[in-house]
């Protein structure tokens, strides 16, 4: 028996029931479910892509733009990282013009690895002098963080993306 497959969206396949999975494919839990798993991990990976970046453009760069550069620069200086200016303006664009380019999926690969390197020099170089206790600092959360921006990196903006969708996905 031959297996066929649709395609629903640029890229990627999806079994229609009955079907049967390919060698590197899992076997469905409900094969009559098929197009709706196909969908499904779609339009997760659009949840995942969207939701960092949305928490961070409202917990930290919205914050960030309205306070002005100023206080980012001097949190630069006190970190000892240098030089402060440009890197206090990297920041600011990362967290704001870069979450929501993200969120669109708009350069998606270039701006995920920048935030993805911002929270690995934080998570290794800001917060280890505090510790990587819970209690005492927010290590897990900003390496997790990364973690999720270098995952969103490796993977491009996927097939809901205006990267997809004006062909620049790189």
């Amino acid at each position: 028996m031959s297996v066929s497959y649709r395609t629903v969206a640029p890229a990627t396949l999806r079994r229609t029931a009955g079907e049967q999975p390919e060698p590197h494919e899992p076997k469905l839990l409900i094969p009559a479910l098929g197009t709706f798993y196909g969908t499904a991990r779609d339009l997760a990976y659009l949840i995942v892509r969207i939701t960092p970046a949305a928490i961070l453009i409202v917990m930290h760069g919205w914050g960030k733009l309205i306070a002005g550069p100023a206080p980012v620069i001097a949190s630069m200086a006190k970190y000892g990282i240098y030089p402060p200016t440009l890197m206090g303006y990297v920041v600011i664009v990362l967290e704001t013009i870069g979450a929501v380019c993200v969120m669109l999926g708009l350069l998606t690969r270039i701006f995920a690895a920048g935030l993805a390197i911002e929270m690995a020099v934080i998570a290794f170089y800001v917060h280890p002098p505090w510790g990587v206790a819970p209690a005492t600092s927010p290590f897990q959360l900003v390496l997790t963080w990364g973690l999720i921006f270098l995952a969103i990196a490796l993977r491009g903006g996927g097939p809901y993306s205006l990267d997809r969708t004006i062909g620049w996905e790189l």
